[in-house]
């Protein structure tokens, strides 16, 4: 028993890549946008509405965890494969995408239920949203798992550093460069969302 606990510490270990973290860092990253989100969740407060950064972040990080482990079984239960999952989360991405770089609107959450803000829109959809959630499953088909939970840590943790000094980070970036932010990282999306859909349609085909 200890030496099966060693040997999956171990295989763990060297699982660990660095060029895989960054990538799930970079793609979570740009997903989740939490610059590009800091005016809405301004615009939330200004309503007078609370923000809990901390439960914001853990409420997220559960729900990812959840998902990365667990999304697979749900969609065994509709007889959907991860591969089929991944293309139509490149789908998703590519939507996001073109929101990003032409500032359009095309995924609607106008039907959301009300609830804490913290929760709705916060925790959904803005950082735990139907895209990241997709995104998260799409990365399982490329990347180890320890990677992509590194590369999701690492994010809520500047999640939670934003959250938690929101008007300092829009003074110091200024609406420009959050702009310029906002368009740069939709152009990677969009190379992603790319990779991914041809990676896992040839793989579907096989």
């Amino acid at each position: 028993m200890i030496n099966k606990l060693y040997l999956q510490k171990k295989d763990m270990f060297l699982s660990l890549s660095i060029k895989e973290i960054a990538s799930t860092f970079m793609v979570l990253f740009a997903i989740i946008d939490i610059t590009g989100s800091i005016p809405v969740i301004l615009d939330v407060k200004s309503k007078g509405n609370e923000i809990k950064p901390l439960s914001a972040v853990l409420g997220s990080f559960f729900v990812f965890v959840v998902f990365l482990f667990a999304g697979e079984r749900l969609l065994s239960l509709f007889g959907v494969d991860i591969e089929s999952f991944a293309v139509a989360g490149a789908i998703i991405i590519l939507v996001l995408a073109i929101e990003m770089i032409l500032g359009v609107e095309i995924m609607q959450y106008k039907d959301a239920p009300k609830g804490s803000a913290t929760i709705v829109p916060l925790i959904f959809p803005l950082i735990a949203g139907a895209g990241a959630l997709t995104t998260i499953l799409s990365l399982r088909a490329e990347f180890h798992i320890v990677n992509i939970l590194v590369g999701l840590a690492l994010n809520m943790i500047v999640v939670y550093l934003v959250l938690r000094n929101l008007d300092r980070v829009e003074r110091i970036f200024g609406k420009s460069t959050i702009y310029v932010l906002r368009k740069f990282f939709g152009i990677i999306l969009l190379a992603i969302a790319l990779k991914l859909f041809l990676s896992n349609v040839v793989l579907m085909f096989k």
